[in-house]
């Protein structure tokens, strides 16, 4: 049980000898309302059952408190918000840069380097600078980024058709959640061995 007066800095909600209110409506802790009384007899109820009052809807007229375990409450509070952190997907943008003249080689080392980030749930960002006389032909650079794009449809999507901005053309890329089951299931024995892999190399020496 906690002691809201041995506390040197004031909770946010407050709790036992803290709550000021002249009345309070009070629920025990198996959520029978056990009705309005002063504070302090309310504290005198928690304390025997070795809990807390805690003052819930400080709003209420007369205010709600709850006699509950206090610790525990923040325990669980905590554990919430971490296993709702857990559960929040956190999508990246990764950036990658072609050249008008790229050559199909390192065209083809992009395209796995950007299927890779797609079937990872991150965003990829393709961007183009065109320098000198390429600016005076630019389609070629547009051929190559719509190539690019036409390669990576089965995982993706645009979400945008792509821009030119000065030197530069540009196209956000997502990740197709529905593609990207379906690319999977094709391939089951790749992603099966990939697994296994990152399992492997997560192990602790």
């Amino acid at each position: 049980m906690r002691d809201g007066r041995s506390n040197k800095k004031e909770p946010k909600v407050k709790l036992n000898h803290l709550i000021r209110a002249p009345e309070v409506r009070v629920i025990d802790d198996e959520g029978t309302m056990l009705g309005v009384m002063t504070p302090q007899k309310a504290v005198e109820i928690a304390e025997s059952r070795g809990l807390d009052l805690v003052e819930v809807a400080p709003t209420a007229k007369p205010p709600t408190c709850k006699i509950m375990d206090y610790g525990k409450f923040l325990y669980e509070q905590k554990k919430k918000a971490q296993e709702s952190k857990k559960k929040q997907v956190i999508i990246d943008i990764k950036e990658l840069q072609l050249r008008p003249r790229t050559d199909v080689h390192d065209v083809n080392v992009k395209l796995g380097q950007a299927r890779k980030f797609l079937l990872s749930g991150d965003k990829v960002k393709l961007s183009m600078r065109f320098r000198g006389r390429e600016m005076a032909h630019q389609e070629i650079g547009l051929e190559l980024i719509k190539k690019f794009l036409k390669d990576l449809e089965e995982v993706a999507i645009v979400e945008s058709p792509p821009k030119i901005e000065g030197q530069q053309a540009f196209v956000m890329i997502a990740p197709d959640a529905a593609k990207i089951k379906l690319y999977k299931k094709a391939r089951p024995a790749e992603f099966k061995k990939k697994v296994a892999v990152e399992k492997e190399t997560k192990k602790p020496e």
